[in-house]
């Protein structure tokens, strides 16, 4: 044994007398090196532990994992022990990786349920505590009598709550949590001691201007004493408000009482909204804190005043709320934006005004009220702010800048800011040149303008724009690459990774004909839009002329009148889809036959007690069928038929919304019911089931989250997950799941149905179980080839339809292409090219199939053509196993798809045009010989097919991100994820990024467990970064407004442009555009769209796609329903957009970006360039530091759903993933950056360098 060896053996052994000193309390080494003998004989974990307890160890199961496995990682393998069960591939990734091989731990789970459960209860016992409180405190204000500020206050704390209880109801929301019965009581009592307590003040207001002001100070002073008793246990908020009031009411002694009700409650109202907005730092600041008045105003400060003296240059106001009297002058000037000739005119004396103080010199004070709103008391011009507390502490301790006094951590994990809910939302202002910002200012001034016509007037809060002084701060951000515990050594900064392999050779012939095709649709694209550019420009700007120039040219009027409606109309279907469609065209496949008749006519029929009995003898069984066969629609009304549904309900999964919804109608109508009530279905943000469904079609997520809830699924008695050979992630994981439930449950039947002959696969991974084959008409199909690889294979593709068109006899052909783009492209081509074959040549019908076309539209493709005709449908690989159409006797098959690819290095999606694989290429043959022998033409060689296609498609699983799917099976307590049964295990590196993404986002802790956030997070049907900008925006108190940007960015596509109208559109869309960004420019389309009371006409006039706003308010019942359950506040957050952004930050970190000094923008996880998209609201303005929601890779890499951020908020909301950069040291940002000269028009770029010098 050398050294190295002897070592490792050495500790070994430690580590073991260590586990045993632990567990059984005995350190002995000759024990521990007796117990590593037995291990390395074993070769599984049985065999190990019969071996200690042959030997007289009976140990705990988990123990004698734990000893094997620290044995096998540490230990020198040998050749026998290579072949141990759990070392080799897997033993070695759980010694690489032991952050996925965390033992699970269900218990863990319950416990943060039970505990999310008691701190609910805990704070709604403590909400209804407060509340009582608050309403003695009040009751006893209000008994003391003779205070009517105190009065007024109790009575809108009483109001507010009301208004609150009613807002809640209406949102559906139970009426318990907030009021009891006794509360509700209590609150009509002191209602109705108001109301008479009012008549009584109205009938003696006379006696209350009577009163003294010394017997009405000491009177105060009692009433202070006696409430500083009574309240210190109470809510401090509502204790400052009632002081805030009687040291108001003090100030103006007498002539406070001379003000009605409504005044004052109007100005105690705007009086808070001015200190929360940090407009004024006023008479109150020291009251609030429990000091007393202040002895001299604020510079800038807005207070109220009294008109003591009118002179014809002006007035003299005494302010009020001052511990000693003080005037100052307001010019006539300075009284009302419009022009004054004499004061006189303007105030009146003991008017009661608001004024701002400009200017101070000793005794001597300038204010000013045109700078103030005279019903409000809000700040119009707030270009000074004012010197705050936090301000004096920051200069007295600048190193106390990261350290804010007052945080509080929410329910999200995140430190809130008691200033975030005090201070206003600054908006971002127009930029301005210095001589203009002048002018302005002077045109103000001189009266011509109005300040609402100032280029920097905030209309929503009626003040200027935020305007930065001086320059910004520079802040340097860098990633925080401390790794967590369990992830220590795993990840991207310690271990090399590279995303998953899709394209079996990426030098071949396929994949290099799919990076030429990206290049030619991106001229395609440039091309089209010049062309519609040119035609633009064309058209005359002035289509009045013609009509008042007496003497025109010849044509010019006509010309005019034809093209005086370009642009105004909405969206015109081209020309191809008009032919296509027709112009009143009936959607969707009709038959004669009865339902029954139909039903008998599908080939599943006559096999229907076959399957019944397979069902009933199996409890697992694999069901192979043609699609159309009958498999979706009718093995579960066999079962219900059978008796299945008196167990349970019968549960039938699909990979797609559209499919779950459409099937589920289908079926209720088969079975003489109402879609939701024997029959129904389950779709994310959408249920329409009942007590009585007994069919429940579902996507393959619903039943992902019903195992979440109740993870035997005890209310179902057969689970049919149908299109298993779509393999999606979801899919995947139900099939590891529902592996091990079966063995659970002896009365659960599963039933896995596909449509592809290759269920091997599927038979070996559930238990060899019986494959059921329900046979179909399959006829010969003929393959063609080509001899040289395509370049350009839609070109290749186009020419192939019109040559079968012209020579083959007659017969429907199927295209395959990659999406809607290239579709749509391809139909213009082709109907464009058939036109200039003139009418001679046989009709050819262009029908397209993608998923973004409505299903109306879609069903067209069943119909047969007229006779004479033949049609081409040009569909995505939704046909390829999803659709059955008849008539198609000719396929064209290009070999390509575009798939989802997730880079685990760069944690980014991306779409891809990929080669398919070699099963769905015989499966896109197959489509062609389903009514007669057809022919399949493959627009690659046969080289190509058995060298550069892999076998199988790249499950979903192995290349697409997997944040959620690790967030739910950590929420059902699966924490060993390399142990989990899956039928293609995910790649090592995906898993570790996901895990890190979570970790960053607060749902687990630093042993890789779930957290009480991250339990919560699960209970949404969201990704995990929209779940944390939600629960962030409950804390952030802006939830409402969050509601509806999350529902906005589900909902997708909310803006068309159609190509005849792109610039009518883009000014629409413009109307719209937010200066913080795309997010509020979103929520700004749907509360325009709510104000207009969700009209349809609204949405047609704007370019905005009323399907999709109608989604979004379907999601958005469905989120807010969901907040409802889980007891969690839905809060406006008004105008203060700080709060949206800082929530939307915090969910969307790590898809920062900072602007680039070159070009564009800078990731900051990965440096990689980006661009702002052209259709972004910020695309204009180019801020520095942004917050983007997804990239989308076309001509280059754009940021969609762009909002600016501080980056200052990037480390305040995640510490774990950001902090800021050493100031000693060179940032790695500052070392990548190239220093360029500046541009030089008269020499060449590196004319500078000593290379390029002439000698």
């Amino acid at each position: 044994m050398d050294g190295l060896k002897k070592l490792e053996y050495l500790s070994l052994v430690s580590k073991v007398c260590t586990e045993l000193e632990s567990h059984v309390g005995c350190a002995d080494k000759t024990l521990a090196e007796f117990i590593i003998d037995l291990a390395q004989k074993s070769e599984s974990v049985e065999s190990f532990a019969s071996l200690l307890k042959e030997n007289g160890a009976e140990m705990p199961e988990y123990f004698v994992k734990t000893l094997l496995t620290i044995i096998h990682a540490i230990l020198p393998r040998n050749s026998k022990s290579e072949k141990v069960k759990g070392s080799g591939d897997g033993d070695e990734k759980r010694t690489t990786f032991p952050g996925l091989a965390v033992p699970d731990n269900k218990e863990r789970v319950k416990e943060l349920e039970k505990e999310l459960e008691m701190s609910d209860k805990l704070l709604e016992s403590d909400a209804s505590r407060r509340k009582g409180t608050e309403r003695k405190e009040n009751r006893s204000r209000y008994d003391d009598g003779g205070d009517e500020g105190t009065q007024r206050g109790a009575r809108r704390d009483r109001r507010e709550r009301v208004e609150d209880y009613d807002a809640d109801k209406a949102r559906g929301r139970d009426s318990s949590r907030h009021h009891s019965d006794g509360e509700r009581r209590r609150d009509r009592e002191a209602d109705d001691e108001e109301r008479m307590n009012g008549r009584h003040r109205d009938t003696d207001r006379d006696e209350h201007r009577r009163r003294e002001d010394k017997e009405h100070e000491a009177r105060g002073r009692e009433r202070d004493n006696d409430r500083y008793e009574n309240d210190r246990g109470s809510d401090g908020r509502y204790d400052n408000r009632g002081r805030s009031r009687r040291d108001r009411e003090r100030g103006g002694k007498k002539d406070r009482y001379e003000r009605g009700d409504e005044d004052d409650d109007r100005r105690a109202g705007t009086d808070g909204d001015a200190d929360r907005d940090g407009f004024r730092g006023d008479s109150r600041a020291g009251v609030a804190t429990g000091q007393p008045p202040p002895e001299e105003p604020v510079l800038f400060g807005i207070y109220r005043g009294r008109v003591s003296r009118i002179m014809d240059f002006g007035c003299f106001v005494q302010i009020l709320g001052l511990r000693e009297r003080k005037e100052g002058l307001v010019h006539v000037s300075q009284i009302a934006s419009r022009r004054v000739i004499n004061a006189k005119d303007a105030v009146e004396r003991d008017q009661e005004v608001w004024v701002k103080v400009i200017s101070m010199s000793g005794q001597k004070m300038s204010l000013s009220m045109r700078d103030v709103d005279q019903k409000t008391g809000q700040d119009l011009l707030p270009m000074n702010r004012l010197p705050s507390l936090e301000d004096e502490n920051h200069r007295a301790n600048p190193s106390s800048v990261n350290q804010p006094p007052m945080t509080r951590k929410g329910l999200s994990g995140i430190s809130i800011l008691d200033e975030d809910e005090n201070n206003p939302s600054r908006r971002p202002s127009k930029r301005m040149s210095s001589p203009e910002r002048w002018e302005a200012k002077q045109l103000i001034a001189s009266g011509v303008l109005d300040v609402r016509d100032y280029p920097m007037y905030d209309e929503e809060s009626g003040g200027l724009l935020y305007q930065e002084e001086g320059a910004e701060e520079e802040l340097e951000i860098e990633l925080n690459e401390d790794e967590p515990a369990f992830l220590r050594g795993q990840t991207r900064y310690s271990i090399d990774v590279s995303p998953v392999k899709i394209v079996k050779n990426p030098d071949g012939s396929l994949q290099r004909a799919a990076m030429t095709q990206s290049a030619l649709a991106k001229e395609r694209r440039e091309l089209r839009e010049q062309q519609q550019r040119t035609m633009l420009d064309s058209i005359p700007k002035d289509l009045n002329r013609p009509w008042e120039d007496p003497m025109p040219e010849t044509g010019e009027r006509h010309l005019a009148q034809e093209l005086r409606g370009v642009g105004l109309s909405a969206y015109d279907m081209p020309e191809w889809k008009k032919d296509a469609f027709g112009k009143a065209p009936t959607f969707g496949q009709r038959s004669k036959l009865s339902i029954q008749e139909q039903r008998q006519s599908l080939p599943i029929y006559k096999l229907k007690n076959e399957l019944v009995a397979a069902v009933n003898e199996n409890q697992v069984l694999v069901v192979i069928g043609e699609t159309g066969s009958g498999k979706t629609t009718q093995m579960t009304q066999y079962l219900a038929e059978a008796g299945y549904s008196t167990r349970g309900k019968i549960g039938c999964t699909q990979p797609r919304r559209v499919a779950a919804m459409s099937v589920a109608k289908r079926v209720a109508e088969e079975f003489g019911c109402r879609l939701g009530e024997e029959v129904g279905y389950a779709i994310r943000f959408e249920d329409c089931t009942g007590p009585e469904t007994v069919i429940k079609y579902m996507t393959d997520g619903m039943l992902l989250r019903e195992i979440l809830i109740d993870e035997d699924l005890n209310a179902y008695s057969v689970i049919m997950l149908d299109e298993a050979h779509e393999r999606t992630i979801h899919t995947d994981v139900l099939f590891g799941l529902l592996k091990s439930l079966v063995k659970k449950r002896p009365d659960l039947r599963l039933i896995v149905t596909s449509a592809t002959l290759d269920a091997e696969k599927f038979s070996g991974y559930f238990f060899n179980c019986p494959i059921f084959t329900i046979p179909g008409r399959t006829f010969p199909v003929e393959i063609l080839y080509t001899k040289q690889p395509e370049t350009d294979y839609l070109d290749a593709a186009l020419i192939t339809v019109m040559q079968i068109h012209l020579t083959e006899p007659e017969g429907d052909i199927l295209l395959f292409l990659t999406g809607q783009e290239e579709i749509d492209t391809a139909c213009q081509i082709l109907y464009e090219r058939m036109k200039g074959l003139g009418p001679n040549v046989p009709e050819l019908i262009i029908l397209p199939v993608y998923s973004a076309l409505p299903s109306e539209m879609q069903t067209r493709i069943f119909e047969p053509p007229p006779p004479g005709t033949r049609k081409v449908v040009v569909a995505t690989n939704i046909a390829e196993a999803s659709l059955t159409i008849d008539g198609i006797y000719y396929v064209i098959d290009p070999g390509f798809a575009k798939q989802n690819v997730f880079n685990p290095k760069l944690g980014l999606d991306s779409l891809v045009i990929t080669p398919i694989s070699q099963a769905s290429a015989r499966q896109r043959a197959g489509r062609a010989g389903r009514t007669g022998p057809g022919k399949c033409y493959r627009l690659y060689t046969e080289s190509a097919y058995r060298n550069e296609m892999l076998p199988t498609t790249v499950p979903e699983i192995q290349r697409i991100n997997l944040g959620m799917t690790t967030l739910n099976m950590k929420a059902m307590g699966i924490n060993d994820l390399l142990s989990f049964d899956f039928m293609d295990p995910p790649p090592p590196q995906a898993l570790i990024s996901a895990m890190e993404q979570l970790f960053s986002l607060g749902a687990l802790d630093e042993e890789g467990l779930l957290t009480k956030l991250g339990r919560k997070m699960a209970e949404f049907p969201l990704e995990p970064p929209l779940s944390k900008m939600l629960l962030a925006s409950v804390d952030l108190g802006c939830s409402d407004e969050i509601l509806t940007i999350i529902s906005m960015l589900q909902a997708q596509n909310i803006f068309y442009r159609p190509r005849e109208k792109q610039a009518q559109a883009d000014q629409k869309r413009a109307k719209f555009f937010q200066p913080e960004g795309d997010h509020l420019t979103l929520l700004a389309v749907y509360e325009a769209w709510k104000a207009k009371n969700f009209s349809g006409p609204w949405c047609f006039e704007n370019f905005v796609q009323s399907r999709s706003l109608r989604r979004a308010q379907d999601v958005r019942k469905q989120l807010l329903s969901i907040m409802d359950r889980y007891k969690l506040d839905v809060v406006s957050a008004g105008k203060n957009f700080t709060r949206i952004r800082k929530a939307i930050c915090a969910g969307f970190f790590f898809h920062a970006g900072r602007k680039d000094p070159q070009e564009g923008y800078r990731t900051l996880v990965e440096n990689q360039p980006v661009y702002i998209h052209p259709s972004s609201a910020l695309f204009q303005r180019q801020p520095d530091w942004v917050i983007y929601h997804e990239l989308v890779m076309t001509t280059k890499e754009y940021m969609r759903e762009v909002t600016l951020v501080d980056p200052k908020w990037l480390v305040e909301l995640a510490p774990r993933f950001f902090k800021v950069a050493d100031p000693t040291k060179l940032s790695k940002r500052k070392r990548q950056e190239r220093i360029e000269p500046l541009y030089d028009r008269y020499h060449e770029p590196n004319s500078w360098r000593l290379s390029k010098r002439r000698g």
